[in-house]
């Protein structure tokens, strides 16, 4: 049982972010000049990258360590090094990947994950996510189609099978019929029930008619994971009145917002994602309003699952939100803090894990989820994930030149500004505190 972490040298953008989270106690990669090893790299990748992937046991498969045993069908991205959105798709690819349907805003992401050419990928099988991108202000309605779409495809088959079924259907293509129409609406082994159904109907649909239009149909056998992806810019700003749509809609789409409180892609613009004393386009003194909350808007319907996430504060906590959206039979929104280089971390961007770690210590960032399903089990559905902050606020805010530049620039005004952001950041926790505690 042996594990091997293939890296394409010649991929590499050097930001050492990888060095940084390897678990191992000898660290199992060393950032040295690629020219003296050029080729050796390049004939290991060749050789490794054709290698198809073992069969994860189910007891691991939705673990931190299971889940990093399967393909990655995020990969070459155009990110910046350190990047903190692509930890996040690349993880939920892992997860969910071969069945995905991803609807991108406009964006870093869009940039990332579509140029100069798509960066997801397909497993040995060919199956992969299936990947578009629209406009800022309506990529949560373009998504939206897509699942509907696909819904209808998926329930006129479902008709027909529960039609072939009564009609007295025998042989392998019942059990496969009723099989799947029994788990039409789950997630786990959707694609194995869907393979065995293909291959029966690939057997004995003959001259039958209704097993022939059924069988038309194979490629909607498979339970789609429907994704909305986009950034703050989209998620609170442009983009709100189409999300806040979808999420009202009640039905089972899973949006991912890459939280970079800032517009990144157009040039670090502020948007109602940056919080207070931040420095952007249009905020060259400090933000002065507080960070709108999202997530508790959303969890004001009562019907729609949301998180707050951030890899390099509580892993186990991001796959759990992931994991828990994806089966929540409605809408959910996931907002996952991710560090950018508009943000100047003064560690560099290798640490951007770290940095996520240090923001929920000193209270900026704060963990929940937030699943309506426990209200049904007589348990509170609000589950504060972080732990009351240990680090200082202040030190935190001065590790970033978007909030250190405050001080060099308007001195007076920093400390006021700053104080303003560490009672908003009590505030919105103390909100979270009472939620857990009802």
């Amino acid at each position: 049982m042996k594990y091997h972490l293939a890296i394409s040298a010649q991929d590499c953008t050097g930001c050492g972010s990888c060095v940084e989270v390897c678990p191992a106690k000898e660290k199992a990669i060393e950032m040295k000049p690629l020219a003296s090893h050029r080729d050796k790299f390049i004939k290991d990748w060749n050789f490794a990258k054709d290698i198809i992937p073992k069969e994860i046991p189910e007891n691991i498969e939705k673990t931190v360590k299971g889940s990093q045993f399967k393909q990655p069908l995020l990969e070459f991205s155009g990110a910046c090094g350190g990047c903190g959105e692509t930890p996040y798709a690349k993880l939920v690819t892992q997860m969910f990947g071969n069945r995905m349907m991803i609807s991108n805003a406009a964006g870093c992401s869009t940039v990332w994950g579509g140029s100069p050419q798509v960066s997801y990928t397909t497993d040995h099988k060919g199956h992969g996510p299936s990947w578009g991108f629209s406009l800022f202000e309506d990529n949560a309605e373009y998504g939206f189609g897509m699942y509907l779409g696909v819904q209808k495809i998926r329930n006129a088959t479902k008709s027909r099978v529960v039609e072939a079924i009564e009609s007295g259907i025998g042989g392998k293509a019942k059990q496969a019929l009723q099989e799947w129409l029994d788990g039409f609406d789950t997630s786990d082994g959707t694609r194995e029930r869907a393979e065995k159904l293909t291959a029966a109907l690939e057997e004995e649909k003959g001259n039958n008619k209704l097993l022939n239009e059924i069988y038309d149909n194979k490629d909607y056998f498979v339970k789609r994971s429907h994704w909305i992806f986009g950034g703050d810019g989209w998620a609170y700003d442009i983009g709100y009145g189409g999300l806040d749509h979808v999420l009202a809609s009640g039905e089972n789409v899973n949006v991912l917002v890459f939280d970079t409180e800032v517009y990144s892609n157009t040039g670090g613009q502020s948007s109602k994602s940056t919080p207070t004393a931040a420095i952007a386009e249009f905020a060259s003194s400090g933000k002065r309003t507080r960070k709108k909350d999202l997530g508790m808007m959303a969890m004001s319907y009562g019907y729609v699952y949301v998180a707050q996430i951030a890899m390099g504060a509580d892993k186990n906590q991001t796959l759990k939100a992931i994991i828990e959206a994806e089966n929540y039979p409605g809408p959910s929104l996931i907002i996952a803090y991710s560090p950018c280089i508009n943000h100047g971390i003064k560690k560099g961007m290798g640490k951007s894990q770290m940095q996520e770690k240090e923001a929920v210590e000193a209270g900026y960032w704060s963990l929940y989820r937030y699943n309506p399903q426990l209200e049904n089990e007589g348990k509170n559905p609000f589950s504060l994930d972080s732990k009351e902050p240990t680090r200082n606020f202040k030190e935190f805010l001065m590790s970033e030149v978007r909030y250190a530049s405050l001080y060099k620039l308007f001195p007076e005004q920093a400390d006021e500004l700053f104080a303003k952001a560490e009672a908003d950041a009590k505030y919105r926790y103390q909100k979270y505190v009472d939620l857990a505690n009802k």
